[in-house]
Formats: structure tokens, sequence, C-alpha cells
């Protein structure tokens, strides 16, 4: 391919139409020389002059018109026309259908009858303004995946209803069995929150949004501002993914144990207004002009839900381009498309983004710059209702994944904001090279720029690191990079800008074209820079000379996560013997407000030692090899690269090996053995998740047993990255 580079740059500088000699005094992108880099970054200046916002604006139109979920002859139109889009940019483009369990509610009813009388509306009344909002069709309001239930009971507050609220709760006297807790959004992913409370003995939980969280305490609610209107309800799925994502079938252990049902903050006040009992503590206050209590028996409440349990058909849009030079390696992309209701930001503005890309990569094909590894546009289906398309297409497909497959590249939602990472630190340097490249819109300096200085004000990271690469967060769940990350074991990188103003519109009737072009991206500046991250993702590791993967950020980011479990046992151990002291002076009860009385948390035992000396070793021994490997990788010659197959195949591997095909304890699905979303955050990540939540309960056999496995998968993963390094020192064949 050499030969072809002059006349390929010529093609590229007159596509874009500027002058590009500047870039050939900057430095190698990660992946290429500095030759192949001139031709990359013209081709990025091409790529940029194809994308338009009006494009986007227009499609999330159409898109968001009606209400789209699963099961809709709208999500089907949806899906066709996602796919037409494709196939005109030159894409080879299929539907590939599965079917999913998807309940529909078929009765809602939850009132309050003691001491005093409420029905909950459970309807989002129109927005003047706004027409979607008034449109017939549109989704009522629940969580798909609670089972069916008729229950009467009292009423306890819980505040976000994860397990350190249980722990409070105790302290207080306060017990749930056979109660209906309510607990608000937010602290954890929802599906933890009935999951908890049944396992306390609770027998319903209600889910409301307190205007503290996401509401008028934090900015204009819609329509003057983004903020969550009092009517708002947030939908979602309770199904336990934190498992298993994916269709649960007749797997009915992945469902609530309880009933559940999602309501908004204004039928959510009379039921707190009726609680009586102690106060509740400060943390646990919202928004509500009164007193927060914990309920004390007299305040009842009747809830009751039913659904059809009818399974639907799921259209995954896959829109593939064979590469030029390597065709068997594959740069997935994905977004989804299904929503609850019309779904403007969640998911459209990804999806809107994702679509641009793929009309700029088909331009540049036509322009004769096709990739050189095939690249795969994924529109997803089913993902609201937990992350189904994706895991349904991604386990049809799984060994020609494990084969092909490099990086797989995610994206949900967008809005005003900074730039959002998430992924694998062997995609680190990626990610920072592109963050670097990116301007945002309303700033004018880099997307890496604008994110330091907001860590800098924010105080996360320090002065003395204000240039060194963004730390990108280690990936949990919640979207549809998690069957790729989690179980099939490729390298992936979930995208996004966002978090300058509240959200509120999440999962509710008013996440509407209206309100987005009002307030959360008006004019899709940021579709654009979403674009260009995105796009530029996907022709780095499409076009780079090497797969470019770098595993030092890896080792770094493994000794973080050994430090901080180190760091808990510590603690654990601190305040065991802490505990012990002020339960053996009665310190707890004479201490607390007679009032109020707090019992006391009483002895937790001993926390014995851990050894860590394997995760010790065994990152000293990977941290010696990435070190190694990297710097073949940066200094790879022209006869390497001409071995790139070969070579990137050893790089894709690399990956594989931090699978347990055993899975976790209680969650075999689930083979990463370096980050997995928390049984108990849902969404959050736990980091050496076999030790650390081993730890957490407390079972101190299983945590050492952990340690031990999940320093055999490091010392997998450092034969395979010496296997990329002999390869780069041998001389080629």
């Amino acid at each position: 391919m050499r030969p072809l580079v002059p006349l390929f740059v010529t093609c590229s500088l007159a596509f874009a139409g500027v002058d590009y000699v500047a870039s050939a005094a900057t430095q190698p992108l990660v992946g290429f020389t500095a030759e192949t880099t001139v031709t990359e970054r013209a081709r990025e200046a091409a790529f940029d002059k194809t994308l338009d916002a009006a494009s986007q604006r227009a499609w999330m139109q159409r898109l968001a018109a009606v209400p789209h979920h699963v099961g809709t002859a709208a999500d089907k139109a949806n899906a066709d026309f996602i796919a037409a889009l494709y196939r005109s940019w030159g894409f080879d483009t299929h539907i590939e259908r599965f079917s999913l369990l998807y309940p529909m509610p078929k009765r809602r009813v939850l009132a309050l009858i003691a001491p005093t009388h409420y029905t909950a509306t459970l309807f989002e009344p129109p927005i003047a303004g706004d027409p979607t909002t008034a449109q017939t069709g549109r989704l009522p309001s629940y969580n798909i995946y609670s089972i069916d239930g008729d229950v009467t009971a009292p009423l306890v507050y819980v505040n976000y209803g994860i397990p350190a609220d249980y722990d409070m709760l105790a302290r207080h006297g306060i017990d749930v069995r056979g109660k209906i807790v309510i607990a608000r959004y937010g602290g954890a992913w929802r599906g933890v929150k009935p999951m908890v409370a049944a396992q306390h003995g609770a027998v319903g939980c209600i889910i409301y949004s307190d205007p503290a969280d996401d509401g008028y305490k934090v900015g204009l609610p819609y329509p003057n501002g983004s903020a969550r209107n009092a009517n708002a309800v947030q939908r979602g799925s309770v199904l336990d993914t934190s498992t298993k994502p994916g269709d649960p079938g007749e797997d009915r252990s992945l469902l609530t144990r309880i009933p559940v049902l999602p309501i908004s903050a204004n039928d959510a006040r009379p039921l707190l207004a009726a609680l009586g009992g102690p106060v509740a503590p400060a943390a646990w206050r919202g928004a509500y002009p009164f007193t927060y209590r914990f309920g004390d028996g007299r305040a009842r409440v009747h809830l009751a839900v039913a659904f059809d349990w009818t399974h639907q058909p799921l259209y995954d849009v896959i829109a593939t381009m064979r590469g030029s030079d390597l065709p068997d390696e594959w740069i997935v992309r994905g977004n989804h498309f299904d929503a609850w209701v019309n779904g403007a930001q969640d998911p459209l503005s990804g999806q809107v983004a994702m679509l641009e890309e793929a009309r700029g990569i088909g331009a540049l094909a036509r322009a004769g710059m096709r990739p050189r590894r095939t690249v795969i546009f994924a529109s997803w289906d089913g993902e609201e209702a937990g992350l189904a398309g994706s895991t349904a297409w991604s386990t049809a497909h799984e060994a020609d994944l494990r084969a092909h497959a490099a990086i797989y590249i995610n994206s949900d939602t967008n809005a005003r904001g900074t730039i959002e990472g998430d992924g694998e630190p062997v995609l680190g340097p990626l990610f920072n090279g592109v963050a670097r490249d990116v301007i945002d819109p309303e700033r004018n300096v880099s997307a890496y720029e604008r994110k330091r200085d907001f860590q800098l004000v924010e105080g996360t990271v320090k002065p003395a690191d204000a240039t060194a690469d963004i730390v990108i967060p280690p990936l949990g769940s919640g979207t549809d990079f998690d069957s790729f990350s989690q179980h099939v074991g490729i390298p992936s990188l979930d995208l996004s800008f966002g978090d300058e103003i509240p959200w509120g519109s999440y999962h509710s009737d008013y996440d509407t074209f209206a309100a987005f072009t009002r307030f959360e991206d008006p004019g899709f500046r940021y579709g654009i820079a979403l674009a260009q991250t995105g796009g530029r993702m996907i022709l780095r590791t499409a076009n780079a000379d090497l797969l470019p993967y770098r595993f030092a950020p890896l080792a770094t980011a493994i000794g973080s996560y050994v430090t901080d479990l180190d760091d808990e046992i510590t603690k654990m151990r601190a305040d065991a013997a802490k505990r012990a002291v002020l339960t053996q002076l009665d310190a707890y009860r004479i201490a607390s407000n007679p009032d109020q009385p707090e019992q006391s948390f009483g002895e937790t035992g001993v926390v014995p030692p851990i050894d860590l000396t394997p995760l010790t070793g065994a990152l000293a021994r990977l941290q010696k090899s990435a070190a190694a490997c990297d710097a073949l990788l940066d200094r790879a010659t022209p006869a390497q690269i001409a071995q790139a197959a070969s070579i990137d195949a050893l790089v894709r591997s690399t990956e594989r090996a931090l699978l347990d095909p055993n899975g976790l304890p209680g969650r075999p699905w689930r083979r990463n053995e370096i980050t997995a979303p928390g049984r108990y955050t849902g969404y959050a990540p736990k980091t050496l998740p076999y030790a650390r939540e081993a730890v957490e309960a407390r079972d101190w056999d299983a945590a050492r047993t952990g340690v031990a496995t999940i320093a055999a998968a490091i010392d997998r993963y450092t034969a395979a990255v010496d296997r990329v390094s002999a390869a780069l020192a041998s001389p080629p064949s």
C-alpha cells in the first residue's frame, strides 16, 4: 500500500478543500507511522466536510415523530428507514430479527388508603407547545419485568433503596418485612431497588422522582427548562441485567420478586406526606416542603400491577462496508433506536450522530477512500428492555466476533457539555488522541482541554496532571457495550457529550424533539461533535497500520484497582474495630437523640488478612510486558506493518485472555475478571469484581479464591501480550 500514499493524500486534500501542510509536522497518531498519519489526518478533514447538522435534525424529527417502543409499527418503520439510509450510502445492509419477551401493562393501580385517601393519576399530561405529548398511543408509565402483583400494606420510605439505606433503617429499628417501600430514583440503577427491598422482606416497591434529584431544585422544569416536570415518570427496565442482559425468555429468576411501579413527583408527594414515625436523616430529605419520615405503619397503600406477557419482534439493522486491505478485521459501531415513548435524546441523539458518521464514511468510500478494515454499523433494537437487541446479535455471532472484531464503539445519548468516554484502558490513548482533535463547539477549545479544565475545577485532577491523558473510567453496564465487553471480550468504548444541563426528560413522555431542540442541543452542534468523535474512532481503528491498542494503561488501571481493593479491606478492618469499641461502650445508645433512638450497629466480626501478593506479583509481570510491547508497537517497521494481519490477530486475542469461562460467582454469563457491573450498583462498575464483591459480602474464603482467579487472568493476559511482542521482535516471514 505504501506506493499509493502520495496519490491518496492528494485525493484527500482535494476532497477536504483545506491546506493540510501543517499536519505533516504533527506527532504520529497511535497505530500510525508519521507518513500514514498525514494520510489519516487528510482523510479526517475530508470526513468533517461531509457532516451536516441539518441532516441530524431531519432524521431525529422523523424518527421521534411518534412513540416507537418495541412491538409498535413505528419501531419497524424506523428500522426500515434506517436500513434504507445505510443502503443509500453504499453499505451492505440487512435487518436481523429476534424475539423478545416484552410484557405490556394491562393494570396499574396505586392508592393511599390510610390515614387519608389519594389515587395516583399515573398519567403525564400534555405540554402546551409540544404536540407530541398529546399523541395517542403513548406508552403507559411502568417498569418492564416487574412481576404481576396485588398488595396492600403499610408504606416505608427507604431513600434510594440501596443496601446502605437498609443499614440506616435497621439502625433506627425500622423493619420493611411485609411492607411496601417507596424509594427515590438515583443512587443506583433502578433494578437494584426492588431487588434489595425483596431481600429485606418487602412485598412491593414504588419508585418516584424527587425534585431534589432532577426536578425543580436543580433547574427550571420542562417546558420552561430541561429539569424534570413534576408529572414526568421515569420508565425503565428492572430486569436483573447484573446477572445477564437480554431476553429473559422463560428464566423468571431475572424478573423482580415483588411488584414494582414508577410514579411522578406529584403522585409521590401525598404518599410521603402521609408518613409518620422517626424523622429521616438529612441526606434522605428531598425537595418537598414537609418533613421526610420513615413511616410508622399508619400510612397504607394499595399497589397492583398486571401485564400481558407476550413476545415481540426485534429488528437489528446491520450495515457493513467491507475493508479494502484487511477485511477479516471488524470495527463495530453501535447505537440503539428503540425508545420509551418518543425518545429524542435517548437514544436518537446518539443514533442520528452515528448515522452521520456512516454517511460520511460512505462519502469517503465513493471518493476512493474505503476503510482498510471492515466497518459494521449496528442500529440496535430492544435496548431499553434490557440490552436485548445487541445481546441477541452478539450472542448469535459470538464465534465470528471473537475471531474478527477489534473494537466495539458505542453511544446512546448526547447533549451539550463535556466529552465523556468510558471503556477498556487499552483504548485510552486512542480516545485521548481523538479528544485532542475534536473541537468543543461552545468553548472553541479541544474536547480534551474542556474536559481536563472541568476536572481541574472539580478537583478530580491535580494541576500537576493538567497535560496528562484523561483516564477513561471502566465499563459497567447500562447500554449496548455490555455483551461485547463483558461476555465476548471485545475492547469497547462508550462515547457521548453532556452533563451541562439537567436531563429531566429521561425515559418520560417529555423526551421529545421539541424539548431536545429547545434545551439539550439546539443546532445539533454537539451532534456534529459526537459524529466527529465517533467517526475518528472508526477511521483510526479501521485505517491504522497496526491496531491502536496500548497495554501499559491497562497495567496502570489494574494497579489502581488493586490499591482500591487493599484500601477497602483496610478500611473495613478499621471500621470493625471502631464499631466493636463503640458497642462495648454502649456509645450508640448513649449518643443518640432520645426522641429518635438509634440501635447499635453491633459487632461486625474480625476482618482477617487477605493476601494480595498473587495480584501484585501478576501486576508486576504485566507492567514489564506491557511497557515492552508498547515500545515495540510505537516503533513498528514497514516490514512488521506488512505482517499486520497476523500481528493484529494476536493483539485482538489479548482482551479475550481476561475472560473466565466459568464466569463470576453466581453470574456465569459475565466473564470479565477485571470489571463488571456491580451486583448492587447495576450500571456502575465494580473492578476486580470476584474479589471485591466477596470482600463486601465478608466472604473471606471467596475473596481469597477471587484474588487467585484474577491473578491467573492477569497472567493469561501477560502471556498474550508477550506473544504480540514476540511477533514484533521476530524477523518477518
